[in-house]
């Protein structure tokens, strides 16, 4: 029984021996390892008291810290309190709290000091004690720094308690030092010293609390350090010598030797515990017999263990049900939500094809129209009417777009196109508007912007109609400029190398003609470079730019587009929200201009596919400007390309009449001037630009030069009618300017001020209406100097060379459901001479197109009624396999000429855009996809993969 004790009173000193040591790395890695220090009083505190549980021994702990005298001044004044000393009172009874520190006297001088800086808050009385200046614990502490093991002092009274105690102390080092390292090298590395102050009484007791049992235990306690005189700590003053055992113990510390003895009197048996703790005395312990109710709470434990037990596992069976259910939900709506991407294509699918459908029998029809003999002005209102159908169209493919991108589905195409022919075409578009609000709309685009590139130039003139649509439904004077350049000219040109619409500083200053900004109409304008400041194509950081070149290749063409206006511009408050999605600057946007919200998302998302960057700035009042790039591909001119499809992109409008022509602006404006002259030089026209209407009227009598074009702008006529009508109409008598047109350019016809001239009936003065473009400046210029136009120039004639080629003598089979498309496609491919024969269904299809046949291939619509154009073509390639299988077999022998092997092409002809319908076609066994209406370029790709390789094999 007394081993038993003996040993569970070792092991619970043990464990907080252990901690205490612990304590001690702890300090020697947060303290003195850390610069600064990662521990301070409060930290220690806390720590201590929250990890006290671990301590159950101890009634607290304390570090020292070792100052050297030659350190003493600097350490005072960095705790700010100085070095005390421990004197005899300190073992007396204890004293009040607030003035415990008061009855201490400051540290005399001497080699070294261990003033307490961390304490426990129990024993925190003791910080800045030099623990050096106390005889046992000075003992302590030089036996513990030289050992390197945990140390017990004497026991002693412990301060403010009158209880007696023992403190353990351990040696803190500043570096780790070998098991056998010699006292010196340990004494040299001590930086400090970390005691726990065990309280004996405590510690006896409960360890009798936890040994009680029915029976009387008697107790006493001997210092048996000294053989010869063992110290009485606890017991009675007399003691029986009947029968003892004798139990050793162990501490840690070989310096002291302490024993527990039992014995026993009759049927009350007495421990005696026998420690290294002198001085200490524990009275009689007498613990009666524990009653019943610990039975009883046990019990009642289990039983709420038990129910605890029951509803854990009642909860998670409930919970496992829940994720079960939520899981069978979420499949659910999974499947709805799939089910409804279907319905949505389907849907767009259908929508797309209800419009189409009847836009491609008005665009099919205006394209038969202007085959046939019109004068200028009806081919414009053709043209027009086309482009506007063409409109409709891109409105819903915007809806289409959106679904497209949400699903991660838009591509870019890789052709080649004319940038300045696309740019033209959204001119036109946006011409009537421009005309009826009176602003200016223009496009200017650098010389060093090739003609030809290859991209998307459907997906380019998206962007672009985006732009300027937004532009034109927000300004309401001013101008609207498009500018295209390269974004190396922008990196490299200074400011004065720039042309004039690429100028940054707009240097306003009021003259004469008003508002006298270098800009396009006069108006202020936002600085352009504010638009592109971000993007990292533009950045003056090498190795941005580095980065944005490596990831181009070689023959990359970066081009910078901006759209300037002078609108009412884009609340700061708004700009965060400009490419969401929907969004709109004001909730009465909407109803005041009409927009989806859904064109600058768009155009962002295409910006993004073309390897650019899209960017603004805005202010109220002023305007706006967007700029964005694009990455194109310069165009590799190949010695075996058809010579006609090299020259599709050739310009319709330039006539060999004009490069031999001159032609003289008068505009005070710099930037409109370069426009003017931009538009002429495409024409093959040299141009002289004048910026003073005197001068430039003395230009022309001067002679030195054949002028024969005079273009002179509205707002120049309007302020110098006189002079312009008054040269005009003498020098035109005389006959001094035979030879020599003049041109008016209004922003638009029914211009109230160039109207409210009276000078302009007398003048044989043309008006040309603006935006300019090169085909109508053509034209105009054709009807005023009487030059013929022909119907169809070169390039289209070699065009429909190549088509008619192709498809003459050719028999074709059309498929549409649809009367008007059934005509159009007829007549658009018996334009190029082939042999057309319509098919109203698909069952009427199949009948036609079964084995032998004399049809060459066959256009054939997606969705009809009965039988759509995917069965009609599965049922096709299955006839085809069979007979096939049995001509190799040799079951069927020759059924067609020399035609051995059949397989007629089949083309998909609808007016549906989505790319899972292309992918259907496809699948079906269709051998291409052609959307309605017909387009030139789209049939002669299409049917050259086909027609032309079987014309050259016959």
């Amino acid at each position: 029984m007394c081993d038993e004790r003996a040993r569970m009173l070792q092991d619970q000193f043990n464990v907080s021996m252990n901690h205490v040591h612990a304590l001690a790395i702890m300090v020697s890695t947060f303290h003195h390892g850390k610069m600064p220090s990662a521990i301070d009083q409060k930290t220690f505190a806390e720590y201590t008291d929250r990890t006290a549980f671990e301590r159950p021994l101890t009634s607290g702990v304390a570090y020292a810290q070792r100052v050297l005298h030659a350190e003493r001044e600097q350490f005072e004044k960095q705790q700010g309190w100085t070095i005390k000393v421990m004197d005899e009172q300190d073992k007396n009874p204890v004293r009040d709290d607030e003035h415990f520190a008061e009855f201490h006297e400051v540290s005399p001088v001497q080699e070294e000091y261990a003033p307490v800086i961390f304490a426990q808050d129990t024993v925190a009385h003791v910080i800045s004690l030099d623990m050096l200046s106390g005889p046992e614990d000075r003992e302590n502490i030089l036996r513990a720094r030289a050992s390197g093991r945990g140390v017990l002092t004497a026991p002693f009274s412990l301060l403010k308690s009158k209880r007696l105690g023992v403190i353990l102390t351990f040696a803190v080092y500043n570096k780790e030092l070998p098991l056998d390292a010699k006292p010196e090298e340990r004494i040299e590395s001590t930086i400090g010293y970390i005691g726990g102050i065990f309280d004996i009484e405590s510690l006896v007791e409960k360890l009798l609390h936890q040994l009680a049992s029915k029976q009387t235990i008697v107790v006493n306690v001997y210092d048996t350090t000294n053989a010869s005189h063992s110290i009485s700590m606890y017991g009675p003053t007399v003691l029986d010598n009947r029968q003892r055992h004798v139990s050793p113990l162990n501490f840690g510390d070989p310096f002291r030797k302490h024993e527990m003895q039992c014995r026993q009197d009759g049927s009350f048996p007495y421990l005696e515990l026998t420690c290294a703790f002198p001085h200490i005395a524990l009275g009689r312990f007498k613990q009666k017999p524990p009653l019943p109710w610990l039975a009883i709470t046990t019990s009642l434990g289990i039983l709420v263990i038990a129910l605890l037990v029951g509803h854990i596992f009642y909860a998670a069976m409930a919970r496992i049900a829940k994720v079960e259910d939520d899981y069978r939900e979420m499949m659910e709506l999974k499947v709805r939500a799939e089910a409804a991407d279907v319905a949505k294509s389907q849907f767009l699918a259908t929508v797309s094809h209800e419009i189409r459908t009847p836009m491609n029998g008005v665009l099919g029809m205006l394209q038969m129209l202007m085959d046939t003999d019109l004068d200028e002005t009806q081919l414009d209102y053709v043209k027009t009417a086309q482009a506007s159908g063409k409109a409709l169209i891109s409105l819903i493919n915007e809806v289409l777009d959106q679904a497209k991108i949400e699903s991660g589905k838009l591509e870019l195409e890789a052709v080649q196109f004319n940038l300045r022919a696309v740019l033209d075409d959204v001119l036109s578009l946006f011409s009537g508007k421009s005309q009826d609000k009176g602003i200016e709309l223009a496009v200017y685009v650098s010389d060093k912007v090739p003609e030809i590139l290859i991209g998307d130039p459907g997906r380019f003139r998206q962007i672009i109609t985006n732009l300027v649509g937004n532009s034109i439904k927000f300004t309401e004077r001013g101008h609207i400029l498009v500018s295209v350049q390269l974004v190396d000219g922008v990196k490299s040109s200074s400011e004065t190398a720039l042309e004039p619409p690429f100028k940054l500083y707009q240097d306003c200053i009021r003259n004469g003609y008003g508002n006298s900004c270098n800009t396009l109409s006069g108006f202020p304008v936002v600085e352009r470079r504010r638009s592109w400041e971000t993007f990292k194509s533009i950045s003056t950081d090498a190795l941005t730019c580095n980065q944005v070149l490596k990831a181009n290749p070689a023959d990359a063409v970066n081009v910078l587009v901006s759209v300037e206006d002078t609108g009412v511009g884009i609340p700061v408050e708004a700009q965060g929200r400009v490419f969401t999605p929907f969004m709109q600057a004001d909730s009465s946007t909407s109803r005041t201009h009409g927009g989806t919200g859904i064109g600058l998302s768009i155009s962002k998302c295409l910006v993004d596919l073309m390897k650019g960057e899209i960017g603004f700035a805005s202010e109220r009042n002023i305007g706006s400007t967007f700029a964005f790039t694009a990455v194109f591909t310069k165009v590799q001119t190949k010695s075996n390309e058809p010579k006609g499809h090299r020259q599709q992109y050739e310009q319709d409008f330039v006539i060999s009449e004009f490069q031999r022509m001159t032609a003289l602006i008068v505009d005070p404006r710099p930037v409109r001037a370069a426009v003017t002259k931009y538009h002429l030089q495409r024409l093959g026209i040299r141009v002289q630009i004048s910026s003073d209407p005197s001068q430039g009227l003395s230009t022309i009598l001067s002679g030195k030069e054949n002028i024969n074009l005079v273009f002179i702008d509205e707002e120049a006529w309007v302020k110098h009618a006189y002079i312009f009508s008054s040269f005009i109409v003498d020098k035109s008598k005389n006959g001094a300017l035979s030879g020599t047109k003049f041109f008016l350019l209004a922003k638009s016809i029914t211009s109230a001020e160039v109207n409210a001239s009276k000078f302009l009936d007398r003048c044989p003065l043309t008006v040309i209406t603006k935006p300019l473009r090169a085909g109508m400046l053509s034209s105009s210029l054709q009807r005023a100097v009487g030059i013929e136009r022909k119907q169809n120039c070169r390039s289209r004639e070699l065009r429909l060379a190549s088509l008619k080629s192709i498809l003459h003598g050719k028999r074709i089979l059309v498929v549409d459901d649809n009367a008007v498309n059934l005509k159009v496609a007829a007549c658009a491919l018996k334009k190029y001479g082939a042999n057309v024969e319509c098919a109203e269904s698909g069952k009427i299809a199949v009948a036609k197109l079964t084995p032998p046949h004399e049809f060459d291939a066959c256009f054939m619509d997606v969705q009809m009624p009965e039988m759509d154009g995917f069965e009609a073509t599965r049922r096709i390639r299955d006839m085809e396999t069979s007979l096939n299988d049995r001509v190799q077999k040799g079951e069927a022998s020759e059924v067609h000429g020399n035609l051995v092997h059949w397989h007629t092409p089949i083309l998909a002809m609808t007016a549906d855009v989505i790319q899972a319908t292309h992918e259907h076609c496809l699948q079906a066994g269709m051998d291409g996809y052609v959307s309605k209406p017909f387009e030139e370029s789209q049939l002669y790709g299409e049917v050259a993969r086909f027609l032309q390789s079987n014309s050259s094999s016959d």
